[in-house]
């Protein structure tokens, strides 16, 4: 694939700026309130920070392990975070207060995700389970590892990547199984309109939901394999971090890589701001970095006169930028502060 002569592809070493995170950075996410950032991290600590000046506004300690993954519910209400010893905490979004102690979901989580409406927490494992819990009642629904589960944005479909057998899509209402992809995945994302899957394992692959067949080619020039995608809110960027400490920004009208961003050690997460014209990296070197979207892949419904840092809620790891908050009252938000745990809704195994 020949580089788009009119747009040049951006390489930069240099962030616009970053925030030392203390602890390696396992995952990270914006609120929708488009203020905070919220980060995971290996010394077993979750952070909150100001997106405005950089301020950390809280630490919350409840695992006492390294943490592998968080979810960010798409109201901001919610935080779900996981440890190395398949344990699972909820919090509430924004005192921080512990809504669950933690409690064993499985041997050992690799991937989190929360249904639109909050109502319910899916987790994948290495013991090749897929499980989702109710965040109403903090009580279950009622196998290779499972590397990565994600929600479509209409709560319909739950995409689960494992390591031996291909990538399923299931309704998650019914229970059944809809399309089964023969092709191994370590990370997913959904397009906003929902109309394609991504999938990364040593490449990058488009999906189309109507037929369940691969779009196009495979995405060419990463040179490690890419991990823990983000979209931006409408659907035109994807954001893709690697080993090789290396983030591609790729066009997805043509599947061009439009800008390299070098981060200062290997990045494990990405998030794009509210406005489209920022990106959010996280790595092991224990700090978060903020990089300029090149300006001609803005949305064209970006507004010029808004705040620099302002980020939305991308556990896209890619969730939708035009979800408004659900009420106090709604009944995921009904938990017992000495809640033992999520009820278990269902179980999915390959």
């Amino acid at each position: 694939m020949t580089e788009d002569t009119s747009h040049p592809i951006i390489r930069s070493s240099t962030p616009l700026r970053t925030f030392d995170n203390l602890g390696e950075v396992a995952a990270v996410a914006t609120f929708p309130d488009r203020q905070r950032l919220v980060t995971s991290s290996k010394d077993g600590m979750l952070r909150v920070w100001d997106l405005k000046n950089g301020v950390m506004l809280k630490e919350m300690d409840g695992h006492g392990e390294a943490m592998v993954d968080m979810a960010l519910s798409r109201d901001g209400r919610l935080i779900a975070s996981s440890d190395d010893r398949g344990h699972v905490i909820a919090w509430h979004g924004d005192t921080g207060r512990l809504l669950t102690r933690a409690f064993r979901a499985h041997s050992e989580i690799c991937s989190l995700d929360f249904s639109p409406d909050g109502a319910t927490l899916a987790t994948s494992s290495s013991d090749w389970t897929t499980k989702l819990w109710s965040t109403a009642t903090c009580g279950y629904y009622g196998g290779g590892s499972v590397n990565c589960v994600r929600y479509s944005l209409s709560g319909e479909l739950l995409a689960i990547a494992t390591s031996r057998y291909g990538i399923e899509i299931w309704n998650p209402a019914t229970k059944c199984r809809i399309a089964k992809l023969e092709l191994d995945a370590m990370s997913l994302v959904w397009t906003p309109d929902g109309s394609r899957l991504l999938s990364g394992g040593d490449i990058i692959r488009e999906w189309d939901l109507s037929t369940w067949k691969q779009v196009g080619d495979i995405w060419k020039g990463h040179t490690s394999h890419p991990w823990k995608f983000a979209v931006n809110c409408n659907g035109t960027v994807l954001a893709s971090p690697t080993t090789d400490n290396h983030v591609r920004l790729w066009r997805l009208s043509d599947w061009r890589t439009i800008a390299i961003f070098r981060h200062s050690d290997s990045p494990c997460c990405v998030t794009f701001s509210m406005d489209g014209k920022h990106i959010l990296i996280g790595g092991n070197d224990k700090k978060i970095s903020e990089w300029v979207v090149p300006a001609h892949a803005w949305p064209e419904d970006a507004p010029n006169d808004q705040a620099t840092h302002q980020a939305q809620d991308c556990n896209t790891e890619a969730q939708g930028c035009n979800t408004k908050a659900r009420d106090s009252d709604t009944k995921a938000q009904a938990f017992d502060t000495d809640a033992q745990g999520f009820e278990i809704k269902a179980c999915f195994r390959p």
